[in-house]
């Protein structure tokens, strides 16, 4: 019987990895021997606990101030979900990173789980740089940001308000306001979106009277014949062994989905409005040619001030640049920082 119960075990295990597209060297959960982990928490002004992960280079003399980097993830992810890779791949290469996990996700603080706020998020990163500014072993004239997904424009909507930012990076970044507003290659009509805005008012009297929380967007849960080729390449990431990740206490049937009645939120939201007054800081826009997305970062670079650059990944799509480490740019970065972090 357990000879059985172990082979059938084994099936499902096999089944569960078949979705998953390994190719280009995707490693989601590496784990770097040359850097040393600490789990840090900290408050935001909101006095809202925001989890991280610390990464020093193992050879780090803590007596000298080191450049430093803060590392976000995509929306609805955690930061084991592309940011821990990140944030251990430069600190490989001398840097102190840290990657966090934004309000209302993963192991940070907010209620209810899975809210939107685009403000909390920008501030979260200043947070973050008044967590690393205040470190010994950091210098806090050296601190730059990278914002992957989702996050790339909460770091531009912090940066332009934080002059502490000193280099700003985003990879495969998603316009969150834009997305919701018009979605992608603005496909979405003026009533479509009222019709959205609408459900989510009404939900707002289901949850006050105490009902059921409601989700939108995300991941789907399952693929069928019909499902579109964008949620195919999200759910290789988030729902198999590629990617996939549940933190302690959450649900994996809400992971990267928002509520409903805060996702409208990102409707108010225009992160590209004053990008230029970010310059003279440097910004570096890297997306996939073939990423679905690639419209907000070919947007953003084009409205910024300089210095600026926009990097096309051949090749790419918008989820490889999460975790293919054959795809993803580090080399770009490590120069990007070093020369702007100097």
């Amino acid at each position: 019987m357990k000879k059985l119960i172990l082979s059938l075990a084994l099936m499902v295990s096999s089944f569960t990895a078949i979705g998953a597209d390994m190719s280009h060297g995707a490693n989601n959960f590496y784990k770097s021997d040359k850097v040393t982990e600490q789990k840090v928490t900290f408050k935001n002004q909101y006095q809202m606990t925001v989890a991280g992960n610390l990464y020093l280079p193992k050879n780090t003399n803590q007596n000298t101030k080191s450049p430093a980097i803060i590392v976000g993830h995509p929306m609805g992810a955690v930061k084991e979900q592309s940011s821990n890779l990140y944030a251990q791949k430069l600190a490989e290469q001398g840097f102190v990173t840290l990657s966090l996990d934004l309000s209302f996700w993963g192991e940070s603080e907010g209620q209810p789980r899975n809210a939107v706020s685009p403000d909390i998020y920008a501030e979260d990163f200043s947070a973050a740089v008044d967590f690393l500014g205040t470190r010994a072993f950091v210098d806090r004239n050296r601190i730059g940001v990278i914002g992957i997904c989702g996050s790339g424009s909460f770091v531009i909507s912090a940066a332009k308000i934080d002059p502490r930012m000193k280099a700003i990076a985003t990879v495969s970044m998603y316009d969150m306001g834009s997305a919701n507003r018009n979605a992608l290659n603005h496909s979405q009509t003026l009533a479509q979106r009222k019709q959205i805005i609408a459900a989510a008012a009404e939900q707002r009297y289901v949850e006050f009277t105490g009902g059921a929380m409601q989700y939108t967007g995300g991941t789907v849960l399952e693929l069928t014949a019909d499902t579109h080729p964008i949620q195919r390449e999200f759910y290789d990431f988030y729902r198999t062994p590629r990617g996939e990740f549940t933190p302690a206490g959450a649900s994996a049937q809400t992971t990267t989905r928002p509520t409903l009645t805060s996702n409208i939120k990102f409707m108010n939201f225009y992160p590209f409005n004053d990008i230029d007054t970010i310059s003279p800081r440097p910004m570096l826009f890297i997306t996939g040619a073939e990423a679905h997305s690639r419209e907000f970062s070919e947007a953003a670079y084009g409205l910024a001030g300089q210095p600026k650059e926009l990097v096309k990944i051949p090749g790419a799509g918008h989820v490889d640049l999460y975790d293919r480490v054959e795809l993803i740019p580090f080399e770009k970065l490590t120069r990007f920082f070093r020369e702007n972090l100097q």
